[in-house]
């Protein structure tokens, strides 16, 4: 999903961004050892781009989320927010990296129930935090914990979707190429 109007920035390249945004693209390639498409348009606000890297890298480390658990919640963000870029991207880290069941990625990647107990209460709870902003049922809090959740971890939910809003909405207005590394899993929304 991109949005109608397509942002007219460039996607720079530390050898081509000014000064001010080459330490934050320092930072990104640092971090995953090249500079992505999201974080190459990203770059143009170097406030996004810092508050994007710190915010995800806190939830990948601090978050008490296993990675696949961790890919669960991204993924379920990202298709929620329909964000074409990072559903492919954390496909690709799902089964490469985080060992996500494959068959858990594909219920997300297509909507359809995800065939794991926590996992899918973990998928299920963190829809129900996107859909109502953050405004989930006594029930729906209850079913997140009764799966073996902590209480702690619905904050880490909320960074979660703070992080992915910021990458989803900038690759909506930019219509951030797919790089190739991701192409394998590329994802479009079904209407």
């Amino acid at each position: 999903m991109t949005a109608e109007y397509q942002l007219n920035l460039p996607f720079w390249s530390v050898e081509t961004v000014g000064p001010d945004a080459r330490a934050v693209l320092e930072k990104a390639k640092a971090q995953v050892g090249f500079i992505p498409n999201m974080y190459a348009g990203m770059v143009n606000s170097p406030g996004l781009l810092e508050t994007y890297l710190d915010g995800y890298q806190r939830f990948r480390s601090d978050s008490g989320f296993t990675p696949a658990e961790q890919e669960v919640v991204f993924l379920t963000i990202s298709r929620g927010n329909g964000c074409g870029y990072c559903m492919a991207a954390h496909s690709m880290i799902a089964d490469q990296k985080s060992k996500v069941p494959p068959e858990v990625t594909e219920a997300i990647r297509t909507g359809r129930p995800v065939p794991d107990h926590k996992l899918a209460a973990l998928s299920t709870f963190t829809e129900v935090m996107r859909e109502s902003r953050g405004l989930p049922a006594k029930a729906d809090v209850q079913a997140f914990l009764d799966a073996g959740y902590e209480e702690r971890q619905i904050l880490e939910i909320v960074l979660a979707l703070a992080v992915k809003t910021l990458s989803n909405y900038a690759n909506h207005l930019l219509h951030t190429p797919l790089d190739e590394m991701f192409a394998g899993r590329a994802w479009e929304k079904a209407a």
